[in-house]
Order: structure tokens, then C-alpha cells, then sequence
């Protein structure tokens, strides 16, 4: 099998289209399939002008895969993406035409782990709204003042927020339309796929769309060296976190949640999927522990109090810190300077919390 599909890929190569490239570097190759003799594939335009044009390509493809040994029927499907976003990679200075996110996963499932980069963590949380982002952008940045070289891919397809929340807007570049150039933002090597959209355009993708973004973020990202690369996941317990765990084997998982009950249910789905993915969960995270007051000083637990740390001796795993709702922390990230970038008191737990992680040597 294996051998067929690379005689096949390597006669879909030597397809070359008239603008340069082939079937095979300019990725339009899809959903190739090999049952007994039979083969199937999708060639998938750039656009419906381009698809029209691209008939006789089509059928020479066809041809001189079914002249292949060993296949006894081939059928070439011609679809097109779809017309270039406003806005989409390439549409200004420093982009790619030919650059696209969100294209099908490929490749099985060998890693996609990036070998300059020597710890990945996952920040993830069961259910949305409990600061996980915040958590994510400020860790981020507490590592690195602690001198330690730091990546932060928001791999939050749907919501992606963290470009808010560090300060950048501009698209980053693609030279030569495969490879991203990541941007930098207090002292932290930053991506995500909210940088490549319009701001206001919904992402509406399935399954396959999502793990192919999440791999090319990745695999595709010049990450350069970095000690640690932290990964904003979406909440839940779906596809990204199953294509991250299986192919880029993270070092380990913290898990933030309120002390709420309803947000602790989905925190323990959350670690359960990691231990089913054999991912180590590192320690959990409670976020919104306690407001306090800034006019007379008093506390209240609007979200509960001491769930999470009930929750981590249960489960055996540290709690690492407790977080309070802050309004220095809301502000800071609305005007895409992390809190932890200053001084003060949560800039001081940020810089705790590293201190931690590197000492135990995950970061």
C-alpha cells in the first residue's frame, strides 16, 4: 500500500501547472484513497476561475495514475476552496498567494512535534469563560523574563483572542507561501490563526479542516529554538486536543478552572481526556478564586471557594495557584499588554508560577 501511494504521489508531482509547481508542492492533492485497485483523490483548486481551468490537468492526472501498476480504476474529483477572503494570506505586504490555513490533516499520524522546540504545554480547561486565554498570554509572558525562550500558538480555532490580548494585529509573513514567519511580543514568539483571518470572519470548519490548522501552526510555524512553546487549547475535549496529544506529544497539561461546580465537571472531562491520551497533567489552575475588594479591603467568593484545590488532592496532581478576579488583569489584556509584563502584585504570581514551572524543569 505504502508503495502504490508514493508511485502515485510521485506521478501526481510530475503534474506541473502553468503558473508553476506541481499537484503536489502547491498542496492540492485531497482526501487520497487506495482500496484494493481502486484509487480516489480530489484536486482542489484555489478558486472556481482556476478549477475551470484546470479540466485538462485533471484528466492527464487520471491517465497516468491509472497507467500505474497495480490500479485498476481511478476517479479524480475537481473542486475549488473557494474565493480568497478579503483580507486572506497574500492580500498585503509580506504574504503568500498560494499560502492557505485550514487545508485537510495530512500525513497520518507521525509527530508534528517541531524538533527545536524541547517542552510543550497545553493550557486547556473543560468549559469556556473561566480565563484560560488570560492564563495562557500571561504564563507566557512570565517565562519569558524569566529568560527563557518562549513560543505561544493559540490554537483556539473557533475564538481566538490572544492577538487582542498581546498586541498584535499585522498578518504575519510567508515568503515563499509554505513556511510562517511568527511575530514577537514581549520577548514571546507568538501565532495564531487569528492573525490570517478577517477579525469578524467566523471560522465554520469541520473536523478534518480544524486538525489540518492545528498542524500547520506547528509543523509550518518557524518557531526557531524555544525552551517552551505554550499552546492555548479551546475548551472542551475535541479534535484539536486529540490531534495535539497524538502528534505533538506535549510534556504535560495545566488545567484551569473556577472553583465552580459546574466548571469543575467539565475540568475533570478535561483530565480525564488527557489521561486517556496519556498526556501528564501537571497540575491545575483556579482562576476567579476570590474578589477583593479594592475600596475596604473585604473577599468574597462569587465563584465558590476551594474546589479546585479539593479537586487536585483527589486527582493527586498540585494545585498550582490561585488566581483572583482582577481588574489590573482585565485591563491589561484589552490593551494587548499582559499584566505579568508589569509590576505588581498578579504580575508577582505570574512570575511565581514560572518560577515553579521551571524548577520542575517543564519549562
Amino acid at each position: 500500500m505504502a508503495d502504490i501511494r508514493a508511485a502515485i504521489e510521485a506521478e501526481l508531482a510530475r503534474q506541473e501547472l502553468p503558473d508553476g509547481g506541481n499537484l503536489i508542492s502547491r498542496d492540492m492533492v485531497r482526501a487520497l484513497s487506495i482500496e484494493g485497485g481502486m484509487v480516489r483523490f480530489v484536486i482542489e483548486a484555489p478558486s472556481p476561475e482556476v478549477a475551470r481551468m484546470m479540466e485538462p490537468l485533471r484528466a492527464r492526472a487520471e491517465q497516468a495514475v491509472r497507467a500505474l501498476p497495480g490500479v485498476t480504476g481511478v476517479s479524480v474529483a475537481l473542486t475549488a476552496h473557494g474565493p480568497a477572503a478579503k483580507g486572506a494570506p497574500g492580500g498585503g505586504p509580506g504574504g503568500a498567494p498560494s499560502l492557505k490555513i485550514g487545508g485537510h490533516a495530512k500525513g497520518g499520524q507521525e509527530s508534528i512535534r517541531p524538533a527545536s522546540v524541547h517542552s510543550i504545554l497545553a493550557i486547556a480547561s473543560g468549559k469556556g469563560g473561566v480565563g484560560k486565554s488570560t492564563v495562557s498570554s500571561n504564563l507566557a509572558v512570565a517565562l519569558a523574563r524569566r529568560g527563557r525562550r518562549v513560543g505561544l500558538l493559540d490554537a483556539d480555532i473557533y475564538g481566538p483572542s490572544q492577538p487582542r490580548m498581546m498586541g498584535l494585529q499585522r498578518r504575519p509573513a510567508s515568503p515563499d507561501g509554505k513556511i510562517i514567519e511568527p511575530l514577537v511580543a514581549h520577548g514571546v514568539t507568538f501565532m495564531s490563526i487569528g492573525l490570517m483571518l478577517d477579525p469578524d470572519q467566523a471560522v465554520i470548519w469541520r473536523g478534518p479542516m480544524l486538525m489540518g490548522a492545528l498542524q500547520q501552526l506547528i509543523s509550518q510555524v518557524n518557531w526557531g529554538e524555544l525552551d517552551v512553546l505554550i499552546v492555548d487549547l479551546p475548551p472542551g475535549t475535541g479534535d484539536v486536543q486529540l490531534t495535539l496529544c497524538q502528534r505533538a506529544q506535549p510534556t504535560g497539561a495545566l488545567v484551569v478552572s473556577t472553583p465552580q461546580d459546574v466548571a469543575l465537571l467539565d475540568a475533570r472531562k478535561a483530565i480525564s481526556m488527557f489521561k486517556t491520551l496519556e498526556t501528564p497533567v501537571l497540575g491545575l489552575i483556579e482562576n476567579m478564586s476570590v474578589y477583593r475588594c479594592e475600596n475596604c479591603g473585604h473577599e468574597a467568593h462569587i465563584f465558590g471557594h476551594g474546589g479546585v484545590r479539593a479537586e487536585a488532592e483527589k486527582l493527586g496532581v498540585p494545585l498550582l495557584t490561585e488566581l483572583p478576579i482582577d481588574l489590573d488583569t482585565r485591563v491589561a489584556g484589552d490593551a494587548g499588554t499582559p499584566v505579568a509584563a508589569g509590576d505588581g502584585p498578579m504580575a508577582e504570581i505570574y512570575l511565581q508560577l514560572a518560577d515553579r514551572l521551571v524548577k520542575g524543569g517543564v519549562a
